[in-house]
């Protein structure tokens, strides 16, 4: 079996697949984005490409080291996102043309099902509290939510402080004990904020606090994680295990690698086998397409130290377009009571709706820029 050929597809709301084509009638597909720079990583899609034409696909960790290692310059995220959807489509082919899915590939199952996770939204504590209940009688008991939605200053206010904290009580009391709650601070907080404002949510019990310092503070993890109770997650812009190297002992709980910017299957296996000496869990970090999400959950089935799955359905940034409109079968993604059941399809275990992705409008989607009141640039 050799690579022929491969096409790009940019389609709303923000995401890319990639399809690789086989001498023999086998296709794979991936996903390689970095939100608000398809493009960019589309040129880098299309240089690594060159390398594989003519290849055998079956090479798939051969394909990894060159197309990771094989320039000068290495690593950060257009490049590692461009591997990771080249990677996603060279496992879809080989499970294929195998006939397993890929977890087979990865050792077998070591589960049956996947939990997963959904998104809270609302402009106002009220709004937020109803949608979480919403969220709940649809069958999650497991939600997430930003700990505050506008811009956030290096140090919060006394106000600004219990303002959060009273958010986070209006979703808790809607909701209750039974349901679990993540805190998403999004890389907009200082460690300084982080330390001042995560202990006066441990009452309310969080199931973790999601990046509570931008990538480049990672060393200021273990005082984010001395100063609270609360599990503390990272990694969704960490790009390898060589980023996480230095992240595991800090202490932090949860790491979060996404499937489409981390180097694809193949790295995040690996992270998450790094994780597991270190008592930390997995769960990837996935507010993207079908085919970045079918990726996780082949590493979800394969992975013991699993915790939990993020999907973007009910993310909030669809307007008009959803995870299940580029599928076949939609109901591969059934969520029932707030898990998946694991899927029996060869690959990566989804159909994707070729003529529904040719249809799709293309974008070009970009990060809002926010600004502090005195006109400073902001973290989104």
């Amino acid at each position: 079996m050799k690579i022929i050929g491969f096409e790009l597809f940019v389609v709303t709301p923000r995401w890319m697949f990639l399809r690789v084509d086989t001498d023999e009638g086998v296709s794979g597909w991936g996903e390689p984005i970095v939100e608000g720079r398809a493009e960019t990583v589309a040129a880098c899609v299309n240089t690594l490409m060159e390398a594989l034409a003519g290849a055998d696909p079956g090479r798939i960790e051969d394909h990894w080291q060159v197309m990771s290692k094989g320039g000068f310059y290495r690593g950060g995220p257009v490049l590692s996102s461009a591997v990771a959807g080249i990677d996603q489509a060279l496992w879809d082919i080989k499970g294929k043309a195998l006939g397993v899915p890929v977890y087979d590939l990865l050792g077998g199952p070591v589960r049956d099902q996947a939990k997963v996770y959904t998104w809270a939204h609302g402009d106002t504590d009220a709004e937020l509290a109803e949608n979480a209940v919403a969220r709940v009688e649809a069958g999650f008991d497991t939600l997430k939510f930003a700990a505050w939605e506008g811009t956030m200053p290096p140090i919060p206010s006394a106000a600004l402080t219990s303002r959060i904290v009273a958010r986070f009580a209006a979703v808790r009391d809607a909701v209750g004990d039974g349901v679990d709650l993540a805190v998403d601070l999004h890389g907009r907080f200082t460690s300084a904020a982080s330390r001042k404002v995560l202990p006066l949510l441990e009452p309310l019990s969080p199931l973790f606090a999601e990046e509570p310092v931008l990538p480049e503070f990672s060393r200021d993890l273990r005082r984010v994680v001395e100063a609270t109770t609360i599990p503390i997650a990272t990694g969704e812009r960490l790009f390898s295990r060589w980023d996480f190297r230095d992240v595991l002992p800090t202490g932090v709980a949860v790491i979060q690698p996404d499937l489409s910017h981390a180097g694809g299957i193949s790295e995040v296996r690996r992270i998450a086998a790094m994780a597991e000496p270190w008592d930390v869990t997995l769960a990837p970090h996935c507010p993207l397409g079908p085919i970045a999400l079918a990726a996780c959950l082949q590493i979800d089935f394969a992975t013991p130290n699993f915790l939990i799955q993020e999907q973007s359905l009910g993310i909030g940034y669809h307007d008009g377009s959803e995870l299940l409109d580029y599928l076949v079968d939609r109901s591969v993604f059934t969520f029932t009571d707030g898990y998946l059941d694991r899927p029996t399809a060869s690959g990566l275990g989804i159909e994707v709706d070729e003529k529904a992705v040719r249809e799709a409008s293309s974008h070009a989607w970009r990060n809002p820029i926010w600004r502090h009141r005195d006109g400073s640039f902001a973290e989104w």
